[in-house]
């Protein structure tokens, strides 16, 4: 059975620091990502990550800020989030493919029960 089991969310104000993670199970994935999904809003790309870690891909809302990164022998995928703001408030995602990175959402196969991140003013 494939899983992506998401950890790491909470509540942290303004300027502060999370670090997500995100196990996988069942099968390994050439693509990993990071989307989120704030109330009353639709899913969005936060950011992307190849097999080898030699391709990434940020938002433009959330490069400099945030790092994605992927441990293969752990089949774990990790998003360290720095300066977060009251606007990356959302349910974050993540989600498996095959082939090579895609920003969209539609193109991901397998997908997380997401994890809650509020930011505080």
């Amino acid at each position: 059975q494939v899983q992506l089991v998401e950890s790491g969310g909470g509540l942290v104000q303004a300027g502060g620091s999370l670090r997500l993670s995100c196990a996988a199970s069942g099968r390994t994935f050439s693509s990993l990502g990071w989307f989120r999904q704030a109330p009353g809003k639709e899913r969005e790309f936060v950011a992307v990550i190849s097999w080898s870690g030699s391709s990434t891909f940020y938002a433009d809302s959330v490069k400099g800020r945030f790092t994605i990164s992927r441990d293969n022998a752990k089949n774990t995928l990790y998003l360290q989030m720095n300066s977060l703001k009251p606007e990356d408030t959302a349910i974050y995602y993540c989600a498996g493919r095959s082939g090579a990175p895609r920003v969209g959402p539609h193109d991901y196969d397998y997908w997380g029960q997401g994890t809650q991140v509020t930011v505080s003013s």
